[in-house]
């Protein structure tokens, strides 16, 4: 970063570390053990659409790179989810096929079209609770939505989850930051 860059408060974006998603099977662990989530064996990348031959590319690619089934999907936003499944207790196998999906994507051209990744979990009283990597800030933030539909989300749990997992990732400080994925398959 240069002087000028300094001086008008501009700041290169954090580049971002994939590995950091190797992490999730500790913080699995911790968030069982401090609040009863366990995970659902569910996880799932987005990234902005990709048209044509690229797009057929990619999930070629993924489907021969991943051992279980993958499924796509597309938002109401125009964003495109990789849903990757695995038994509930094999977090460490799910969390390496998303690290595989990002790092073949961004290999492939596509970084700047990665937004994030996401590895599900739910409590006993079935309330859902998603784990969200931000890829072009590389930190991890927890997103509660409301049990009953609609968009409303349970904002205590989503902080008293960034308190339980503060040593175990790298919480995005930001809240402005931790957008919503309502309706993000895995979740």
């Amino acid at each position: 970063m240069g002087f000028l860059d300094a001086l008008l408060g501009r700041s290169k974006p954090v580049r971002p570390d994939l590995d950091q998603l190797f992490a999730l099977p500790s913080a699995a662990i911790t968030l069982q053990a401090a609040a009863g989530f366990t995970p659902t064996g569910l996880g799932s990348v987005c990234f902005a659409s990709v048209e044509g031959g690229a797009f057929a590319r990619i999930q070629e690619e993924a489907r021969s790179l991943l051992d279980g089934p993958v499924e796509f999907t597309q938002d109401a936003y125009g964003y495109t989810w990789l849903l990757v499944r695995h038994p509930p207790e094999d977090v460490a196998g799910l969390v390496n096929d998303l690290h595989a999906v990002n790092t073949s994507l961004e290999e492939a051209g596509f970084g700047p079209q990665l937004l994030c990744s996401l590895v599900g979990f739910r409590d006993d009283r079935q309330r859902s609770l998603a784990l969200v990597y931000l890829y072009k800030r590389g930190t991890f933030y927890p997103f509660a939505p409301k049990p009953g539909g609609g968009e409303k989300r349970e904002n205590p749990l989503e902080l008293q989850v960034r308190a339980m997992l503060g040593d175990d990732l790298t919480i995005e400080k930001d809240l402005a930051r931790w957008f919503p994925v309502w309706g993000a398959p895995g979740l």
